[in-house]
Formats: structure tokens, sequence, C-alpha cells
């Protein structure tokens, strides 16, 4: 497996790390009721701001997941693995690993900076494979 391909996969485990970080106190706060449910109406009391943050954070994950994804399967399939395109792959995980306690703990501005730094390693990605 390529790098790249290992860290999308690191990347996907995160994000169940990130669901269960999520799930777990959502389930405690709103009760099987609601959960459980099919969530037609909105909840009987909001999430945490805690929790709130965790749900936040996982779903911004998934959309650069899916940019990030997009990113290795090019790199992959046009055979252009490369040390920078696994340097940018390794710098997209350890910034979304990082983003999570920063979103967390609502650390301003360096959560929007780790952000930028996940979503620019993705970028350089897609760029390489053009070039």
């Amino acid at each position: 497996m390529t790098p790249e391909l290992t860290i999308l996969t690191l990347a996907a485990l995160l994000q169940v790390v990130q669901f269960a970080l999520f799930a777990i106190p959502a389930n405690l706060e709103l009760g099987p009721g609601y959960t459980s449910s099919a969530r037609d109406r909105p909840p009987g009391k909001p999430l945490s701001e805690k929790t709130a943050r965790l749900q936040r954070a996982m779903n911004n994950h998934f959309e650069g997941l899916i940019l990030f994804s997009i990113a290795v399967f090019v790199i992959t399939y046009s055979d252009q693995g490369s040390a920078v395109t696994a340097f940018c792959a390794a710098t997209y995980l350890i910034a979304r690993i990082a983003y999570v306690p920063a979103y967390y703990y609502g650390l301003r501005p360096w959560r929007s900076l780790i952000w930028a730094i996940g979503f620019f390693a993705t970028v350089l990605m897609l760029l390489t494979a053009l070039i």
C-alpha cells in the first residue's frame, strides 16, 4: 500500500474515533429516545457546547476527507506518489488530529490555522498531480 493510501486509511479511522467521541456524549445528553428515533424533529434540548463542537469537528472532517480522498486517489491511480505527496498526506492527518482538540477547546485562531494547514496540504497534493 502506498504511503498516501495508508494515511487515507488512518484518516478514515480518525473519523471513526471522532464519531465515537461525539456519539457517546450526544447519546448521554439527548437520551436514546431521541438518538434512536428518525429525528424528524429537533431534539428537546440542545447539545452542550463541547459536544456540539465535537459534532462540528466531525462534520468538518467528513468534508475535508472527501477532498483528501480525491487527492489520494488521483496521486495513487496516476502513479505520481512521491516524498512530497507522502509528506502532504502526513501533514493532512496530523492537522486533522490536532484540529479535534483545538476545536473542542475553542482555540482561536489556532483552530483555523490548523484547518488551513490540512487544507493546503490537500491542495498541494492535487496541484502536484497536475504538474
